[in-house]
């Protein structure tokens, strides 16, 4: 066992199994929160994608703010809450830039949600609120290591503010897509199931959400991080459009992206993410020649059916049966979105680095896409009429 690791169990039993006491000035603001919060269950399981989290509720009807993972890949989400109910989840609206996602929460029967007025975090109100301070102490709850399960307490850590600055990670051999402002903190707070969670003054008054496991591109260390929850990121694009003559051309832009405004549309149900296929124009994508399994279902996962001899995918290493799950950093949902991210983002000669699942392990395949092959020409019509 590391001595990171070491340190997180400890910290998390402090914080999740302590009885109740006067002496512990942090008892009853980390009660209060932790009935406004949330366990995930969903997609993953396997090496480095595990299939818990933490959310983050921020409405009475049930909306959860959490990180936009992996785990959010399934019809069968799910999130137990403080008093140990289980409820069903649905993925309302996602924003990669932000790293954040929202979910509706609903009962099996169907019925109407209602968490009272206690029952969950204003982030309207939150959002209003100026940063903290560096120095300034806060409080992380998360369900690290999945510590809790169903009425069982969140983990609670206490550290301190040190440093709100841009934010310069990755994620394995990738690029962490987020790059907005963060605030790094000393305590271990990003672990395995964390993410989602919240970080929060010692009123208890919501001050972001913990993200991933992600490490410093500058100094190869591990981040304790959470996104602010006035959170804002330029996004760079292109754009086609067309000159006078008609003619289109390339055009760059450059988009705001907020998490006040993120969060409230999501939670209406209005939010699209700022860069959509129909408005990218980067190539026609690569040809990597990869056969999968038929897509017959709305999100059919992007497992490998076939990987035709010399084609790109068999020369990057494919095999028969492997899934799909990242590229170049992104996950990948299913096989629409897999070609549907070549499309827009990629060109003949280009390489790109695919995670696949094998067996149970992930494996890092650079990936040098090709030229797409003629299509067949069409029969053409015999001009000549057969005689009777």
């Amino acid at each position: 066992m590391t001595t990171r690791t070491a340190t997180l169990i400890a910290a998390a039993l402090l914080g999740s199994a302590a009885p109740a006491g006067a002496a512990d000035p942090f008892h009853e603001v980390a009660e209060k929160a932790n009935q406004k919060l949330v366990k995930l269950f969903g997609a993953g399981g396997f090496s480095r994608l595990n299939n818990f989290g933490t959310g983050i509720l921020i409405s009475r009807e049930g909306h959860v703010l959490t990180v936009a993972s992996q785990l959010l890949d399934t019809s069968e989400l799910v999130a137990h809450l403080y008093d140990g109910q289980r409820l069903k989840g649905q993925v309302v609206a996602t924003e990669p830039e932000l790293d954040a996602a929202v979910v509706k929460l609903k009962k099996a029967d169907g019925g109407a949600l209602d968490l009272g007025d206690d029952g969950f975090f204003n982030f309207a109100e939150a959002a209003k609120r100026p940063p903290a301070q560096t120095g300034d102490w806060v409080l992380a709850l998360t369900n690290t290591f999945e510590i809790a399960l169903r009425d069982e307490p969140l983990s609670l850590q206490r550290g301190v503010v040190m440093a709100y600055t841009k934010l310069a990670g990755r994620r394995g051999v990738f690029d962490f897509p987020y790059t907005g402002d963060v605030y790094v903190v000393d305590a271990i707070t990003n672990n395995p199931g964390a993410a989602g969670g919240a970080l929060l003054n010692r009123k208890g008054e919501l001050l972001g959400v913990v993200g991933r496991e992600i490490k410093n591109t500058l100094s190869d260390t591990w981040m304790n991080y959470a996104i602010p929850v006035t959170a804002k990121v330029d996004v760079k694009f292109r754009e086609a459009v067309k000159d006078k003559d008609g003619k289109e051309q390339q055009v760059e832009k450059t988009v705001t992206v907020s998490m006040p405004e993120f969060v409230t549309l999501g939670m209406q149900g209005k939010y699209k993410p700022v860069i959509r296929g129909d408005k990218i124009l980067s190539g026609e994508g690569g040809y990597h020649g990869l056969v999968f399994v038929p897509n017959i279902l709305e999100r059919t996962p992007a497992y490998v059916e076939d990987v035709p001899p010399g084609s790109p995918a068999a020369k990057a290493g494919f095999r028969q049966d492997d899934l799909v799950s990242f590229v170049d950093g992104e996950p990948v949902a299913s096989i629409n979105a897999f070609h549907a991210w070549l499309k827009k983002n990629t060109r003949p000669g280009q390489t790109v680095r695919v995670e696949v699942r094998r067996g149970e392990a992930l494996q890092t395949l650079e990936l040098t896409l090709g030229t797409h092959p003629p299509k067949p020409a069409p029969p053409q019509p015999d001009p000549k009429p057969k005689s009777p």
